[in-house]
């Protein structure tokens, strides 16, 4: 059984937010009630294990994994911006903000500093760091019998959220991964674009399911991995849809099945088509295609959910559509 250690409960990088902290950034009314108004929250990670929500969400405000894979920075920024834009949804019978603990934000500040002019290099080593961080707290989500929602970041921390998972269940993970990019690339040094063959090739992910691959932009690499293990990775292409070879609802609902069992779910926002990330691309899916299949795991317990990769600010509508995204997730498995 997992037990919390000295080095858990003190994570210095861990932001723990408390009510005082949500109720400045949510725009009260009279006759409604926001999410900002009813988030549980604690003072220390010990106390998940006493709370009553049954989803936990953390930020994650890095974006150095991403850099590390020549991408586009931007992500450190977009749990700042989502923060407030989830204190200010509407409670409803079908969304009880006690049933949610907003826990704080795992922050990288000196790690950002020292990303700065590092070479490739220096980058990956960095993300070493953060993948014993995320690691850390992952696990201890997790031991707490909770389901996490990870929001920002780079799609390198898909790694240390699939170790954790296993680790804790003591078993090899799924996972569906909704991407442009498999993200599967060679074992070269810690990066955004390999996250998902690190926890492969360590034993901590068995069935890897993809969808919405980009032909253009991966890598002949990916197919001799696809082909050599067909029994435990799954990729749809987003062309497959397109040649009519099957359509989105039915491969989201193959790679449901290929997943069965102990199961996350993984949302690269470079998969939506026009939405600012750091690997944008001018098609792929819709938002309300996404919107789809999330409601579609319902009656699938998954395990967590992890939104990457996307770059908000004031005048984008990226933090509104991640809003969505959590709160369609925390519908679709509450029921």
């Amino acid at each position: 059984m997992y037990l919390l250690t000295e080095n858990a409960t003190k994570m210095s990088r861990l932001h723990i937010y408390s009510s005082a902290d949500l109720l400045p950034l949510t725009f009260c009314r009279d006759g409604e009630t926001k999410l900002g108004q009813e988030f549980a929250t604690v003072s220390s990670l010990e106390q998940l294990t006493t709370s009553a929500a049954r989803f936990v969400v953390v930020g994650l405000a890095e974006d150095i994994g991403v850099l590390a894979n020549g991408g586009k920075p931007g992500a450190a920024n977009t749990w700042s911006e989502v923060f407030p834009v989830l204190c200010n949804i509407q409670c409803s019978e079908k969304l009880v903000g006690a049933d949610v603990l907003l826990l704080g934000c795992l922050t990288f500040e000196e790690e950002l500093k020292q990303a700065k002019g590092a070479d490739k290099v220096q980058l990956r080593t960095l993300v070493n760091t953060i993948d014993k961080a995320v690691v850390k707290l992952a696990q201890a989500i997790f031991a707490a019998r909770k389901v996490p929602i990870f929001i920002g970041g780079g799609h390198n921390n898909a790694y240390p959220i699939l170790k954790a998972f296993s680790q804790i269940n003591n078993q090899l993970v799924n996972t569906i991964n909704i991407d442009a990019h498999a993200d599967f690339r060679a074992l070269e040094g810690r990066h955004s674009g390999n996250g998902f063959s690190y926890a492969f090739q360590e034993s901590f992910l068995h069935k890897y399911a993809v969808l919405g691959l980009h032909e253009n932009y991966n890598s002949q690499y990916l197919g001799t991995e696809l082909s050599n293990n067909t029994d435990r990775l799954q990729a749809t292409y987003f062309e497959d849809f397109l040649t009519g070879k099957t359509t989105p609802e039915q491969a989201f609902e193959n790679a449901l099945v290929f997943t069965r069992g102990l199961c996350g779910l993984e949302v690269d926002l470079d998969s939506i088509a026009g939405i600012s990330a750091s690997a944008a691309s001018p098609t792929g899916f819709t938002a309300e295609q996404i919107r789809s299949f999330i409601y579609q795991t319902k009656g699938t317990k998954l395990g967590y959910l992890h939104i990457c990769e996307g770059i908000a600010n004031a005048e984008n509508l990226v933090a509104k559509l991640i809003g969505y995204l959590v709160s369609d997730f925390i519908k679709a498995q509450s029921n």
